[in-house]
């Protein structure tokens, strides 16, 4: 039985508003762009992607699991995500809702602050995959059992950490390098692990859908139904398991509407379901059919972005080097203060799109960060950042003139 393992991302950062060095010191508002028109303005986006894209991709899905008994998918969502969808279109929480509740759509874990956490801190790490879990649990009443981290970001020490966490699975890209002559179509077991399983992205099959669609430079493009379908078939020779990973907003944002991806998907969906011989499954449902095939090691980082599968475009230059450390170098603070609102900002700015604005890449690579950033150039998302983390020093500055304030067991004291 071949099986098409359909898993989909759902995640809309909060974008900084041009943020100016005259604004330090009063202004503590960081995520409102007042301006309607422009590219921070995150209540605008939002609202244009749902329409574009989360709401008839949704209508759509709840339409292909009411219609065909062995459809099932897999997604997850960001708290980025979930709090924008909760204020400014709450319809795509309810049809979110409404899915889960029939049991053939399974939401993963990650961490609620899209952030590279893992990399700096592994107690934060494990408190932000613990605030989603609360919320998915609260929101839709699941219990999550598959973790995907940050932006694919995937190494051996991730998948220890989360079989002791105590996830089934584990997510990762299917890439060449790493999988050698074997195929991304199996499941695996990730070195040093016992009993957490791995699932590799087929990212051949995946990209033709997710960047190759509409690319009319493409040497087979159009990418017609039965082409895409031959394709699969010959892929499943390889092994049962067609790891179909991609973004949600592959669907109507990424790939317009116009192009015919939505009448693509409702037909794979269509022709798939009606082949004895064909399947889908949820990631556990994956996790769950077989035993593994093979050990897989990853020592080194492994992410779906970018030519290089790295974390370079995150971590790659000295201006993201430096927000990030000046950002994490602030933890002990900031948690000690018990500052909600500090805290949660501090955490915002974890998100991993705000570093991947800064990348300086060029060719390919670099035409897709800039086509995804709101900001003029990589320094000017430097400049905004830095800018609010000089402001967040002066609000933890007013708890360091208070008598004393604990921190990870020491006492910081007003020095003046």
């Amino acid at each position: 039985m071949k099986s098409i393992v359909l898993y989909l991302h759902m995640h809309q950062p909060r974008r900084l508003k041009h943020y100016n060095i005259f604004s330090v010191g009063y202004d503590h508002e960081y995520w409102t762009e007042k301006d309607w028109f422009a590219g921070t303005n995150n209540e605008r986006i939002f609202k244009k992607v749902a329409e574009k894209s989360y709401i008839p991709m949704l209508k759509r899905l709840e339409k292909l699991i009411n219609t065909y008994p062995n459809f099932r998918f897999s997604i997850s969502l960001t708290g980025s995500f979930i709090e924008q969808a909760e204020e400014w279109a709450p319809e795509v929480i309810e049809a979110l809702q409404r899915l889960a509740k029939t049991g053939r759509m399974e939401i993963a874990a990650e961490t609620y602050y899209h952030s590279l956490a893992f990399f700096y801190d592994q107690e934060e790490f494990a408190e932000q995959v613990r605030i989603h879990q609360d919320r998915v649990r609260e929101l839709f009443g699941v219990e999550t059992k598959i973790f995907r981290n940050t932006e694919f970001s995937y190494n051996n020490d991730l998948a220890r950490w989360a079989e002791d966490y105590g996830f089934k699975g584990i997510l990762a890209e299917g890439w060449d390098k790493v999988l050698g002559e074997r195929s991304p179509n199996y499941v695996y077991r990730p070195e040093g692990c016992q009993n957490i399983k791995l699932l590799t992205k087929n990212y051949k099959r995946s990209d033709d859908i997710a960047f190759r669609f509409s690319d009319k430079t493409w040497d087979e493009w159009p990418l017609t139904i039965d082409k895409y379908l031959r394709w699969l078939d010959e892929d499943a020779e390889k092994g049962p398991l067609l790891n179909l990973f991609m973004d949600f907003e592959t669907f109507g944002e990424n790939i317009w509407k116009d192009t015919g991806i939505f009448e693509f998907f409702e037909t794979l969906v269509s022709r798939w379901s009606k082949d004895d011989e064909a399947n889908f499954l949820t990631l556990s449902e994956a996790c769950d059919s077989m035993e593994p095939k093979d050990e897989i090691s990853m020592p080194w980082t492994v992410t779906w972005a970018d030519s290089e599968r790295d974390l370079t475009a995150w971590l790659g230059n000295s201006m993201q080097h430096e927000a990030m450390k000046n950002l994490y170098d602030l933890k002990p603070e900031i948690i000690a203060t018990g500052d909600k609102d500090l805290i949660e900002d501090w955490r915002r700015l974890q998100t991993s799109d705000l570093v991947y604005y800064m990348c300086t890449k060029y060719f390919n690579d670099g035409d897709v960060h800039a086509y995804f950033s709101p900001y003029d150039s990589p320094f000017d998302a430097f400049l905004y950042f830095m800018n609010v983390m000089r402001d967040i020093r002066t609000r933890l500055d007013k708890y360091m003139k208070k008598p004393e304030l604990e921190v990870k067991g020491t006492t910081l004291a007003n020095q003046d």
